[in-house]
């Protein structure tokens, strides 16, 4: 059954990268978010941090999270054979464009800089995993390519800091308490 330890096996990074969908749970105020997360935007960097990329979209909690020192707890769950379910407790630290590391990890994704938002470093400090028998076997059948169409016609036009500008409000650390 399950088992908890302090940092990633080879056979946790193995599994990491084999799947297609993952889900990072984060808290830092009155609800718990929970976002599914498709694409090419995780990797791991060590046996104990991962980098996620951010595109523009509808909303930006994990910015809100980790700008407000909140938990996360990322979740990757097979499909198919293997059944596996695999928790990262986290802390996050946001690169924002204007960071002297966002080139370096624009090219550890290899994508055009101007349609990621933001990337997060999550340090994990624990890690969960557990048989996963009970998830359902589902057929992978590709990729919506919605977002990254938008975001590059977005970038295309120039627009994408105006619509980051308007449709992210900063946390009032002060609303926390």
């Amino acid at each position: 059954m399950g088992s908890q330890y302090k940092q990633l096996k080879n056979d946790d990074i193995e599994f990491i990268n084999k799947q297609k969908l993952f889900y990072i749970a984060s808290c830092s105020s009155k609800e718990v978010n929970l976002s599914p997360k498709g694409y090419d935007c995780i990797k791991v960097l060590n046996n104990n941090t991962l980098v996620f990329m951010s595109y523009h979209g509808s909303g930006n909690r994990t910015n809100r999270d980790t700008t407000a020192n909140g938990e996360f707890t990322l979740v990757f769950n097979s499909f198919e054979e293997e059944a596996k379910i695999l928790r990262l407790f986290c802390k996050s630290k946001m690169i924002e464009h204007n960071s002297n590391n966002f080139e370096k990890y624009v090219s550890i994704f290899g994508v055009n800089k101007n349609i990621v938002r933001d990337f997060f470093i999550f340090d994990i400090y624990a890690v969960e995993s557990s048989c996963g028998m009970s998830v359902p076997y589902m057929e992978y059948k590709g990729e919506r390519n919605n977002l990254k169409n938008w975001n590059k016609d977005m970038a295309k036009k120039d627009k994408l800091s105006a619509y980051k500008e308007k449709n992210f409000t900063p946390v009032d650390l002060n609303s926390l308490s």
